[in-house]
């Protein structure tokens, strides 16, 4: 570990004074690799999955498991990253002082950023293509679950590098997978700038604990959809089956639904039969008292509105109105993302304006958080903190800046 930091912590000038050319061609070159290894990174997958099979959920095996398709996404998302505006030396004020002094504040990395996550494939390309487009190096520490896929894929993206005669150290994996590594990238200080933890509640809370070095919040999504009494109906429906069920083991899927007592009658027999009856894959309703008087389903626990679920579960409460909408949503959200579907535009202002969490909708699903559907690219996760970046993190979350002054001899 410690020579890999100090490895990464060397190539920090090197991969800050790239130029917009440099970095771009690498990118495309690092796509170009992972299409070109994709038969080695398969193969690594499959080793994966073979291991994890009796150990995850379903869901979960689903969120490991990778395809031509998806690692042609992944390269698509590199180079849509290379598309994208270079962050780096972006003059964000400027302004010249009575004395004559002019005063800039210009964008420039962070330095070196270590991301934790779990298992999620994708995510190792995506921080590499997002930290090396921001002029930083990164460090990546994936799960044990995804550790073959990882290491494939970080391989085919060094060798991209390599092509284009740029340092590998711009992006490292930690082989090591115990807790011993994680506490240690945590407790890096002097080389890890900053740490951005990226899965479940028990990794997020144990960085937030531990960290010594700067680390940003990121990820957990209790979400919640909110169906006001002027809803279309239909169109709420046709929400909350996506938001629920079109990838439920991501942090942007919908875990309760809200819904309005005086549309609950009507409304919630419509959920049943498309969730429950014609399901795909049949949703567990889990029902507060008011909504278990009108369709079946089991009934909720005390924890059921604080559980990121990930999985085909949804827990579901009626509320008078948009006012207790608002007020189970401050008691109970992680400050992901939120919607209301609504025809009256005083619940909506309502709504929008009270409602503290990074990503608020109206009539849209809330799996739209996300850096590739913000046009970020992709991201480096969702950021539910308020310090320096909140949402999708892209590549403007991963730059500092700092102030640059010109004089001529002034003194004070």
């Amino acid at each position: 570990m410690k020579t890999m930091l100090e490895a990464a912590k060397a190539a920090k000038p090197l991969v800050a004074n790239l130029t917009t050319e440099q970095k771009n061609a690498a990118l495309n070159a690092m796509a170009e690799a992972l299409l070109a290894r994709q038969d080695a990174i398969l193969a690594a997958n499959a080793q994966d999955l073979e291991a994890a099979v009796g150990h995850i959920s379903e869901v979960m095996l689903d969120r490991l498991r990778l395809t031509r398709a998806r690692i042609g996404g992944m390269a698509q998302g590199i180079r849509d990253v290379a598309a994208l505006p270079d962050p780096v030396g972006q003059v964000l004020e400027e302004h010249i002082r009575p004395d004559g002094l002019k005063i800039q504040k210009v964008s420039v990395p962070m330095g070196v950023i270590a991301i934790i996550y779990e298992s999620r494939p994708n995510v190792t390309s995506d921080a590499a293509a997002l930290a090396l487009k921001s002029g930083n190096v990164c460090v990546l520490r994936g799960g044990k679950e995804a550790f073959r896929s990882a290491n494939a894929i970080v391989d085919a993206l060094r060798a991209g590098l390599a092509s284009q005669g740029i340092t590998e150290n711009a992006v490292n994996l930690v082989q090591d997978t115990s807790r011993e590594s994680a506490a240690a990238l945590m407790t890096a200080e002097g080389y890890i700038d900053l740490l951005i933890p990226r899965g479940g509640a028990g990794l997020i809370q144990a960085c937030v604990r531990t960290a010594t070095v700067p680390c940003i919040a990121t990820g957990t999504g209790i979400c919640h959809v909110y169906v006001e009494k002027t809803a279309d109906l239909a169109m709420a429906l046709n929400i909350v089956e996506n938001a629920k069920t079109s990838r439920p083991s991501v942090c942007n899927a919908e875990e309760v639904l809200l819904v309005d007592k005086a549309v609950a009658p009507a409304f919630l027999p419509m959920l049943y039969d498309r969730l429950v009856v014609h399901g795909k894959h049949p949703v567990e309703l889990r029902l507060d008292e008011t909504a278990a008087a009108i369709i079946p389903g089991v009934k909720a626990g005390e924890k059921d509105f604080d559980t990121e679920f990930l999985d085909y579960i949804l827990a579901v409460k009626c509320v008078a109105d948009v006012h207790e909408a608002v007020a189970h949503i401050a008691a109970h959200s992680t400050g992901h993302s939120e919607a209301i579907v609504t025809q009256n535009p005083e619940a909506e202002r309502f709504f929008t304006a009270n409602v503290d969490s990074a990503a608020v909708y109206v009539n849209a699903s809330t799996r739209f958080t996300d850096g590739g559907e913000f046009g970020l690219g992709c991201e480096m996760g969702i950021s539910t903190q308020k310090l320096h970046a909140r949402g999708p993190m892209g590549l403007r979350e991963l730059t500092t800046y700092k102030y640059i002054i010109r004089g001529n001899g002034n003194v004070r």
